[in-house]
């Protein structure tokens, strides 16, 4: 396989229906940064992501007879936008085959484009088992979404507008990475022109596999991903786009969700584009990047790489958005129950503006409080702390708390006298028919269920909270049930927030 990368990109086809994209600068978070920020706006392609680029340098270059039998691809959603729009550009047939998790934006937009959609599984592994079936049988041409190096060479285009926009000093550009094939076509292209600039790939803590594939010196597969930025949720890089990371890939950068979201606002308030997660996950990591290496006054770009953002999804960004950017603090806060501690309490509070207040009675001595407050900062946050507990008041800070953010918040209502040998675990059930009940279906009849909470987030998998009454016998068969259910779990029987307000 070749590595002249450098004539690949530069002879690449993908302009008959991609557009130069620009490159814009992003003054409220260069303000905020101490850096200049740098925004490719690949937001603004026809389908609204990078993956035209890759998808038509594939499809163009095929023979007669493989257009006319057709093509097929796996994808979330960008990818297969990309294949369908080259196809009808092209005249051939084109399937689709996608997770049944995909957002609904995505599926009917390829279906709009003409293309056959098929959903299978519930990753885009199984999907992509399911597109090689499928091709094997049909005769299909495969459009792989990231490991092929047409592909590659149509995403590096991007690293070619980014050096012709962009002469003067440049010391770092971010890519969002899943299966690697943007950030493998950009590093290949700067890194023959441009070896000084820092190639930095940014990935969600919960969908890692190129930075552990990194550490270790081989691909590594994992075993689950996070799906909340479903364009980067893939288990294991793929061979060439890993050879590709290992020679010129400079660092990768982890960002959780709430980082996530607060870059989906920074965007939309430079911009007024909501881009969807992985398309903002570039600009997360140049956030987390500058913070962590104390970095100022250099000249960064983020590859703003897609805007197909579910809109059942935005309630859960805006929520997470002010966490992510850490402007709002979440509190629990013990008062005495006596008449003007509640006033008091309100003072100490001060004139900031409050998102959130739950109260609830607790017992003749005590009352807990759950409030959410607008602030500046993590400083601000445990001075305030600081001054509730010399006041005599028990305040603890819950902004990190996940049970506490995504449910307590939700549902205080206090405790149930009659509940015995209650375990309290957190679940993330794929957002698909037959989810719950096949969690019911594997427990034990004899386990009584004395809590449950979900509420849709619009993302691809529901976050469940569930109490179940499991005697001390069988603490054993319960262990082996969350290991065969398969479901992502976390055990927050000990949690603090569920012990003040559940």
């Amino acid at each position: 396989m070749t590595d002249d990368y450098l004539e690949r990109i530069l002879t690449a086809r993908v302009y008959d229906v991609a557009v130069e994209t620009p490159l814009d600068p992003a003054p409220l978070l260069s303000r905020r940064l101490g850096n200049t920020l740098l925004l490719k706006r690949e937001d603004l392609q026809p389908v609204f992501s990078f993956k035209i680029r890759g998808a038509y340098n594939k499809m163009s270059r095929l023979s007669r007879a493989q257009l006319r039998r057709g093509v097929i691809a796996a994808s979330a959603g960008n990818h297969a936008q990309g294949v369908a729009l080259s196809a009808w550009h092209l005249g051939c047939k084109a399937v689709i085959v996608m997770p049944v998790t995909t957002p609904r934006i995505k599926v009917d937009a390829v279906a709009a484009r003409g293309a056959k959609v098929v959903l299978s599984g519930d990753s885009y592994d199984e999907a992509g088992a399911h597109a090689l079936a499928l091709a094997a049988k049909h005769g299909y041409t495969l459009v792989h979404p990231y490991d092929d190096p047409d592909v590659i060479a149509g995403q590096g285009t991007i690293a070619r507008e980014i050096l012709q926009q962009h002469g003067g000093p440049l010391d770092a550009i971010f890519v969002a990475v899943g299966g690697g094939g943007l950030i493998a076509g950009v590093a290949a292209y700067v890194k023959r022109l441009r070896p000084e600039v820092r190639i930095v790939g940014v990935e969600p803590v919960d969908a890692d596999s190129m930075a552990r594939s990194l550490a270790a010196g081989q691909r590594v597969r994992l075993a689950q991903v996070g799906l909340f930025a479903d364009g980067v949720a893939v288990r294991q890089p793929g061979e060439e786009t890993f050879r590709l990371a290992r020679r010129h890939v400079d660092e990768m950068v982890l960002v959780d969700n709430d980082a996530i979201c607060a870059a989906i606002k920074d965007v939309f308030e430079e911009t007024r584009v909501v881009l969807e997660p992985a398309g903002a996950l570039a600009v997360a990591g140049a956030k987390a990047w500058v913070e962590t290496h104390r970095a100022r006054n250099r000249t960064l770009v983020a590859i703003a790489c897609g805007a197909n953002m579910n809109f059942d999804r935005l309630r859960f960004v805006a929520e997470q958005a002010e966490i992510g950017e850490r402007r709002e603090a979440v509190l629990a806060v013990t008062i005495p129950e006596r008449p003007g501690s509640f006033r008091r309490f309100c003072q100490l509070i001060g004139r900031r503006n409050v998102t959130e207040f739950n109260y609830r009675f607790h017992d003749p001595a005590e009352a807990h409080v759950f409030v959410g407050l607008q602030v500046e900062g993590r400083a601000e946050v445990r001075a305030l702390v600081r001054s509730l507990r010399a006041a005599g008041l028990e305040a603890r800070d819950f902004s990190d708390n996940e049970l506490a953010k995504l449910h307590v918040r939700h549902m205080v209502g206090g405790r149930s006298p009659e509940v015995e040998h209650e375990v309290l675990y957190r679940f993330q059930f794929p957002e698909r028919p037959g989810a719950l009940m096949q969690f019911l279906d594997a427990m034990s009849p004899g386990w009584n269920i004395s809590l449950f909470h979900y509420r849709n987030h619009g993302a691809d998998h529901g976050r469940v909270l569930a109490g179940v009454q499991v005697p001390p016998r069988d603490r054993g068969a319960f262990k082996r049930f969350l290991r065969e259910l398969n479901y992502p779990h976390w055990d927050e029987t000990g949690n603090p927030a569920a012990h003040l307000f559940l």
